[in-house]
């Protein structure tokens, strides 16, 4: 069996950019690569992805790649780069950090280039299991947007190069409990929710000049939930979840176009969409889904028919759910029981425990007629999907996983605490 190839120079603070990458990069095909934390469907599924069943360090890891500092964003995966979010320590005591956006070749993991984007002492903690680089990064395959929160927003060019910055201003986090919620990007406009413990706002900008295109205030206290951009249902809409209440703006204007009953506190899963129906999910200290038929809901969105169905047990605190191949899977709260619903009326298919990864905080993705699930631990159940649990393979790894894997190719990408990973058939 061979042993993973271990990427030199990755955590070199030099920036090491190979402006070859930038082109091949810009021409990938959306729909064959992940170019948000959710995937190109904004689903959890790759359409195109034949990932591997099984793997172990010794097997079909192709390389593994140390990561400075603590990020917990999901990687994405752009032509023939990884990129991924972290802060970093400027010194021992680590009380400053460095906000820094980096991208690897998929090739050998090698460093491509490393740019700092911020370096400031944050104002306030984060909870253990938290990080102060939680976001996922986002692309249009033109340019790359880094989120840090309190830390301010980021555009940048695939070669590395900042064009430009907005100062959002402080969060104040509910306990502490840090920032996490990603940006939402669709033809031009770039979303961030920031909601927390102070007046919040959804606000929309221009992808290619920052510049502010519309800005509505909000009442909710924090929540975590990337924002979901919806097409298909005559003009495209963001939808943003929240503990008081869902609601639709329209991308363009940010006009409310409707709204429904609100989640549980501590909202953090995002939503999915898919055949006119969008999934709104959240499990702390109680739980709530909700399907919402989109091309039905208009104003205060009660009762049929624009609600579908609700569903009042075993939904997730951290995970955002999967919609795959007409069934909605979902884990409760951060445990490794997981659930299945029938997609169209909500009909339970299963719920049932996976022993072999019983922390989940990253949410399950889905290619190739299979779904994963990747545990704090190391794991990584394989499963059929279907109505049926049908448990194929469970692979381990000498890292623990919070951010959710990017599927693209014959490839998975897993993000541990330490390491990054290229899982592919050796």
């Amino acid at each position: 069996m061979s042993r993973p190839r271990v990427a030199a120079g990755f955590v070199s603070v030099a920036v090491l950019c190979n402006l070859s990458a930038v082109g091949s990069a810009a021409a990938a095909d959306p729909a064959a690569g992940w170019p948000e934390w959710r995937g190109p469907l904004r689903t959890g599924e790759s359409p195109t992805a034949t990932p591997p069943l099984e793997w172990a360090e010794g097997r079909n890891v192709r390389w593994k790649a140390g990561i400075p500092g603590l990020g917990l964003g999901s990687p994405i995966v752009w032509g023939d780069l990884v990129l991924v979010s972290t802060a970093v320590p400027v010194a021992k005591d680590g009380a400053e950090l460095e906000f820094v956006v980096m991208a690897v070749a998929r090739k050998d993991g090698a460093l491509r280039w490393r740019s700092a984007v911020h370096r400031e002492v944050p104002h306030e903690g984060t909870q253990a299991n938290n990080s102060y680089a939680s976001a996922s990064l986002v692309t249009d395959g033109k340019r790359l947007y880094a989120f840090f929160g309190s830390r301010g927003l980021y555009a940048l060019d695939l070669a590395g190069k900042l064009l430009w910055e907005k100062q959002l201003g402080k969060m104040q986090a509910k306990m502490g409990f840090g920032e996490g919620a990603s940006p939402a990007l669709h033809d031009g406009t770039l979303v961030v929710t920031w909601d927390h413990e102070g007046p919040d706002f959804v606000v929309a900008f221009d992808a290619a000049s920052g510049k502010e295109r519309w800005r509505r205030q909000r009442d909710e206290p924090t929540t975590w939930a990337t924002p979901l951009v919806i097409t298909g249902e005559g003009a495209p809409q963001v939808v943003v979840p929240g503990t008081n209440h869902v609601v639709s703006y329209d991308l363009a204007t940010g006009a409310e176009r409707w709204r429904a009953a609100g989640l549980t506190p501590n909202a953090i899963p995002s939503p999915v969409y898919g055949d006119g129906i969008v999934y709104v999910t959240s499990g702390f200290r109680g739980n709530a889904l909700q399907a919402i038929r989109v091309g039905a809901a208009t104003g205060e969105v009660t009762g049929a028919p624009a609600l579908l169905f609700r569903y009042d047990k075993d939904t997730p605190y951290v995970p955002s759910p999967l919609l795959y191949r007409g069934q909605l899977y979902f884990l409760k709260s951060n445990s490794g029981i997981l659930t299945c619903l029938d997609a169209k009326d909500g009909t339970l298919r299963f719920s049932e425990r996976l022993e072999s990864v019983p922390n989940v905080y990253a949410s399950p993705v889905a290619a190739a007629g299979r779904v994963y699930v990747a545990g704090r631990e190391g794991a990584v159940a394989v499963l059929a999907a279907g109505p049926k649990l049908e448990l194929l393979a469970t692979n381990r790894l000498d890292d623990g996983f919070d951010a959710s894997p990017a599927l693209v190719d014959g490839e998975i990408y897993l993000r541990g605490r330490k390491h990054l990973y290229r899982i592919s058939a050796d």
